[in-house]
């Protein structure tokens, strides 16, 4: 059996090399030494919190995970551990989607959802299921075969596959409200935001979403706000960006073509688009994501 530095020292590893599953294999009473500094991953992340509390800080924004809490951290984030309790005791976890998002289908809109919101870039939250997910966690690990093999990427890509149907599950139940029509509202945000998903290269305009959900577009406008505090376009917006910083990481098309896939006139047009909403321009991202 392995000891807690053997699973730490096997975390760090698999996140330096960006492997599509990091785990540690179980609880864990300290974080990977690179993790506390500036680190960034485009991996979705989750710690759960069992014993004692943790600081982190994600996008220049601080937070505190304590006992009974799970963080869920989005990819592309940047994430530093800045303070540990003494008695902390952790699971971690980061993961990939793209592998099985073909066998979750539509079914994990929740999940979008969640990436659509961003830039809030970290939520910490009492799930009522910190023990299943570490379960899960704790299975993950043990999965990860030390040789390729077939059936280990399979039953890891099962597994997978149910922690994010389950994230899912905790997550619409969190989101959902008792109150009356409340269901209704986030359903209708939920089609919302895979219409988004699946138009938000070309379609900006709050009247072509409001079209396609039969609603007005001042009906849809209030029901977004009220639900995430962002407007229809904020959110197509921040689709755009992120659709735009996974072409400019993991691609090595010019910023010209970037702007033509997302259909905006020209490069300069599109430059001006980025900066306005990263402060930084597309030239000037793809330099520091080198660094």
């Amino acid at each position: 059996m392995e000891t807690e530095s053997e699973r730490i020292a096997k975390l760090d590893m698999a996140l330096i090399t960006q492997q599509d599953v990091c785990g540690s294999g179980g609880i864990i009473g300290r974080l990977p030494e690179r993790l506390y500094t500036p680190t960034r991953t485009d991996h979705i992340t989750l710690i759960s919190c069992h014993k004692g509390w943790l600081k982190l800080t994600v996008d220049h924004h601080q937070y505190q995970i304590n006992a009974g809490e799970t963080a869920t951290i989005d990819r592309d984030a940047l994430m530093e551990a800045n303070e540990t309790s003494p008695d902390m005791a952790v699971t971690m976890l980061c993961y990939r989607v793209e592998p099985i998002r073909d066998m979750l289908g539509a079914t994990v809109m929740p999940l979008r959802l969640i990436e659509m919101l961003s830039p809030i870039p970290c939520r910490v939250w009492h799930t009522g299921g910190e023990s299943d997910i570490s379960h899960y966690m704790a299975l993950l690990s043990a999965t990860s075969p030390a040789e390729p093999s077939v059936f280990a990427d399979h039953e890891q890509k099962l597994l997978l596959m149910a922690l994010t149907y389950r994230l899912c599950s905790l997550f619409s139940r969190h989101f959902g409200n008792a109150e009356e029509g409340q269901g209704r509202k986030t359903e209708t945000f939920i089609a919302l935001i895979k219409l988004v998903s699946q138009h938000f290269d070309q379609e900006r305009s709050v009247a072509y979403y409001a079209d396609k959900l039969c609603l007005s577009p001042k009906y849809l406008s209030s029901l977004v706000k009220s639900i995430c505090g962002y407007t229809v376009q904020e959110i197509v917006f921040k689709a755009i960006v992120r659709r735009s910083i996974f072409l400019m990481k993991n691609t090595n098309k010019p910023i010209s073509e970037i702007a033509d896939l997302m259909h905006f006139p020209n490069a300069s047009a599109f430059g001006t688009f980025f900066k306005k909403q990263t402060g930084l321009s597309p030239r000037a991202f793809r330099i520091k994501v080198k660094r």
